[in-house]
């Protein structure tokens, strides 16, 4: 019976052992990049780290801020990839992530910036800029002169056909808002705001979906970030993009290691992984076309050009703090809000 038990125990104490390393080789991702994208990145990680599975999931910045919050002290989350680095700079102010300890020496400067601004919480693995799209074929048939600018879109010849998602869920709606602010001032933007809201027909919970509905003729205009339009243009949709002529706001795409990840060396390795310059070159496999934040690596000639673009100096700092973001979307419910919100 001794002998028994002690097999026992013995055969116990390796199950455990088995069990507790299985689970530490589970890596727990988020991503708020487009799905196909998402996919990439899991196989290439996975078939580098065999030992690891990825479980991984997409959600919009906003819905993952809001997990990262309710999960502080248990967080079911080991690292959040991409995404607008608004709602990151957030989660750091906050005390959500924890630093990563990586090198930033190969990224360049708004990468650094993001590290830098978190204490090294948060870093850029891209950029992008925001811009309007519109269907060519829509606006033709319906006869109505394309935009060319941000205060076009408040014009009565656009009721009802323009889409754009609600700053709320979506990072890139809140980049729009707070580049509004920016640009013109608060009080004007908020008035501009509500002036373009009477041509919205939907505020989306995800920022690439009012570009996906004017690709497919659901609506006329679409205002979110150039790379995601450039994607659905080089599909062969009837796609226009529009730099604003009175200038416009960028996202850093960011990656960050969630406070008391589970698995923090795969959280680790995810980010080393994730900044290196032959996986960033990988992204225009799947048509993500953001220029990447490693100086080395490719930029696809589909992806736009930042240079000529006339981008205001987004500050981050601001924009991306918990009280800065609470105001402007407190201001923003009560003035403009969504009269459909999804559910």
């Amino acid at each position: 019976m001794k002998r028994t038990g002690l097999l026992t125990g013995t055969a116990l104490a390796a199950f455990c052992t088995l069990a507790s390393t299985a689970q530490a080789d589970e890596l727990n991702v988020v991503c708020s990049a487009e799905q196909d994208w998402c996919d990439l990145m899991v196989s290439i990680f996975e078939a580098e780290h065999p030992e690891t599975e990825v479980l991984m999931v997409r959600k919009s910045t906003g819905e993952t801020l809001a997990q990262i919050r309710a999960e502080a002290g248990n967080p079911k989350i080991d690292v959040w990839w991409g995404g607008t680095g608004d709602p990151h700079l957030i989660a750091a102010e906050e005390g959500l992530l924890q630093a990563s300890g990586v090198s930033t020496d190969e990224l360049l400067g708004w990468a650094q910036n993001m590290s830098e601004i978190s204490g090294g919480r948060t870093v850029g693995i891209y950029a992008g800029a925001l811009g309007i799209a519109y269907n060519s074929e829509i606006l033709e048939e319906r006869d109505i002169a394309p935009p060319a600018c941000w205060a076009d879109l408040m014009d009565p010849r656009f009721a009802g056909e323009i889409q754009v998602a609600n700053p709320n869920s979506s990072g890139t709606a809140y980049t729009e808002l707070a580049t509004f602010v920016q640009l013109f001032g608060e009080d004007e933007a908020f008035r501009m705001l509500r002036d373009i809201g009477e041509n919205v027909n939907s505020y989306t919970s995800s920022g690439s979906a009012p570009s996906r509905a004017a690709a497919r003729g659901e609506t006329g205009v679409s205002i979110g970030f150039m790379h995601d339009m450039v994607k659905l243009a080089a599909s062969g949709f009837p796609l226009e993009i529009v730099a604003p002529c009175e200038g416009t706001g960028y996202e850093v795409g960011a990656v960050s290691i969630i406070e008391g990840a589970r698995n923090p060396e795969g959280a680790r390795d995810w980010v080393e992984f994730s900044l290196r310059a032959d996986i960033q070159s990988r992204a225009p496999e799947v048509q993500s076309y953001q220029v990447p934040s490693n100086s080395n690596a490719e930029v696809a000639p589909e992806s736009p050009d930042l240079a000529s673009i006339r981008l205001i100096d987004y500050d981050f700092a601001t924009y991306g703090s918990s009280e800065t973001r609470a105001r402007l979307l407190a201001r923003w419910d009560e003035e403009v809000g969504d009269p459909n919100p999804e559910q």
